[in-house]
């Protein structure tokens, strides 16, 4: 049996009303107050695809073996790198062994879904076995556009394998088409696309009917025979129209998340995928589409093993903890698209010593440690020599893990003369539970929610960019553990 062993979500913790959108620019474009309706998960200024494809990774990596992992597949039209592995960069987050198969894909809405089909074809071949999927996206939209009202952030996760499989893979189908409904080219920072009615009549009400058709009459299906059907489209109108043409009961149709998410670009049927499994039952046939450029059809049916995966934090653990931002310019700040003045300081130049990017690569991208095999004492970063007086061991170190560990405030400040794009600059000495302390920024709170003694657990994220050279650079950065609202 091959299938789905795991899964795992991310929501950013901020969230934009985009009625505060429509008050700050709408008045470019009066159509857009159509979409104004809900919010949309924003990424903070120190997240990307990356750091929300980590995220995703270890929700879903919960009480799972790393190092029985063998490859890694990443999914995603905003990588920030298009020559370096940007999946290798994910790895090493995920603090996987080096001796793994890593890939990019990307290209087309739909490459969540070829990626996911990858890695079932992977260990079906028994040439690799343990696949994790991680999609993810964070796609800008231009000021004024419907595109900015519509895009949410956000990513998901899975775990392929043959071992106590939750939703086991019956089969599949696809179609591809050069039908350019969103483009963007090599240099481009915004989504562009064509018409809507043409992407609604020929996209959406050809190529997804046509493929769920063939898929249905070469596994002998009907529609009724799911429990779920999970798909990409936030037109509203169009969605209840396809449920028509397809025959989609309303209690069958999976909730694209529109008004709490937004369109999460590649990310997205894969984010509707993770919430699907959060309820799903025992013996549920679920039908997962993906479209753009064509669409996948991939068939599952959850196992008796489905009950057992309700370790992870999920979409819906992820929705129910979040601060909203009141100030649109901060998102345009944060994203790069109005240009403030940040001081200074902001002018350093951050180059990257890639040499030694390589040799502490797996101090700074996994957050490994050491720990003395004499006394067991931990430390970060790692030591060639025990830091225990009493121990002063010389290379008798084996590496520690310091990113799945939660730690507590020892000590914080507000820096307002550091350079920032969320003023002021939050930073402090955080002490490990089973030892080990270091300097580390805080992120994804304000000041006044922080004390001494506060428990928090470390996040992957975008620490610095350089650019005069286009290159972001990445460490662990401390988050208040929260409680849901």
């Amino acid at each position: 049996m091959i299938g789905i062993c795991s899964y795992g979500g991310y929501v950013p913790w901020y969230r934009l009303d985009r009625k505060v959108i429509y008050d700050a620019i709408g008045w470019i474009n009066p159509s857009t107050i159509s979409y104004a309706k809900g919010e949309k998960a924003v990424a903070n200024f120190d997240e990307d695809s990356l750091t929300m494809a980590v995220a995703a990774g270890i929700d879903c990596l919960k009480g799972c073996d790393r190092s029985l992992i063998e490859g890694i597949y990443l999914a995603s039209t905003t990588m920030p790198y298009k020559e370096r592995l940007n999946a290798g960069i994910v790895s090493a987050g995920l603090a996987f062994d080096e001796h793994i198969r890593a890939a990019d894909f990307s290209g087309a809405l739909k490459c969540s879904t070829s990626a996911l089909l990858s890695a079932i074809e992977g260990v079906e071949s028994r040439r690799l076995n343990n696949v994790i999927v991680c999609a993810s996206d964070c796609r800008l939209g231009k000021p004024g556009s419907s595109q900015e009202m519509i895009f949410g952030d956000a990513a998901a996760a899975f775990l392929i394998g043959d071992q106590d499989v939750a939703a086991e893979f019956k089969g599949s189908y696809s179609t591809t088409y050069d039908f350019v409904d969103h483009y963007r080219g090599a240099f481009a920072k915004y989504d562009r696309q064509w018409e809507d009615r043409w992407i609604r009549d020929v996209g959406f009400e050809y190529i997804i009917p046509e493929t769920v058709k063939k898929f249905l009459e070469k596994y002998q299906l009907e529609m009724n025979d799911f429990s779920k059907v999970v798909y990409p489209c936030h037109y509203g109108a169009e969605r209840k129209k396809l449920n028509k043409m397809l025959g989609i009961p309303p209690d069958v149709e999976q909730d694209n998340l529109m008004t709490e998410i937004g369109d999460a670009g590649s990310a997205q049927p894969l984010v509707m995928l993770s919430q699907a499994l959060e309820t799903g039952k025992p013996g549920d046939k679920i039908l997962l589409l993906g479209f753009g450029n064509g669409c996948d059809a991939l068939y599952f049916e959850l196992t008796d093993n489905i009950i057992k995966k309700r370790e992870q934090k999920g979409v819906s653990g992820h929705l129910a903890q979040k601060s909203s931002i009141d100030k649109y310019l901060k998102c345009l700040v944060w994203r790069e698209i109005l240009p403030a003045d940040l001081g200074p300081k902001a002018e350093e130049d951050i180059i990257t010593r890639w040499s030694f990017h390589w040799r502490k690569r797996k101090a700074i991208l996994g957050l490994w440690g050491s720990k003395c095999t004499g006394c067991g004492t931990v430390q970060y970063p790692p030591q060639r020599i025990c830091v225990d007086p009493d121990c002063g061991a010389v290379d008798e170190m084996e590496d520690f893990l310091f990113s799945d560990k939660t730690g507590h405030i020892i000590n914080y400040t507000g820096d307002n003369l550091a350079a920032s794009n969320d003023p002021p600059a939050i930073y402090g000495t955080v002490q490990f539970e089973m030892g080990g302390r270091h300097i580390f920024d805080f992120t994804d709170c304000d000041l006044d929610s922080l004390a001494v003694g506060q428990a928090v657990e470390m996040s992957f994220r975008r620490r610095s960019y350089d650019d005069q050279r286009d290159v972001s650079g990445y460490f662990w950065k401390a988050v208040p553990m929260k409680e849901d609202k």
